[in-house]
């Protein structure tokens, strides 16, 4: 039987590390662009555009692993 993805810890790990989330969901190269993306966006807007990354970072780790339950 397959592993079992569970959408609360992909949201909470990508919203503690943007991209870390993606990763636990076996999308690497998505993880490392959230990584890259959310950097940028901290240190270009003064973290007004951090912030906004970081949540929908969350948000998307968490809803993939809702649709796609199983690795």
């Amino acid at each position: 039987m397959a592993a079992r993805r569970d959408p609360f810890i992909a949201g909470l790990l990508s919203f503690l590390i943007p991209g870390i989330g993606q990763i636990y969901n076996g999308c690497i190269l998505s993880g490392i662009l959230w990584l890259v993306i959310t950097g940028v966006s901290w240190i270009g807007s003064a973290g007004f555009l951090g912030w906004i990354c970081h949540i929908i970072a969350a948000y998307t780790a968490y809803s993939y692993a809702k649709t796609h339950p199983y690795r």
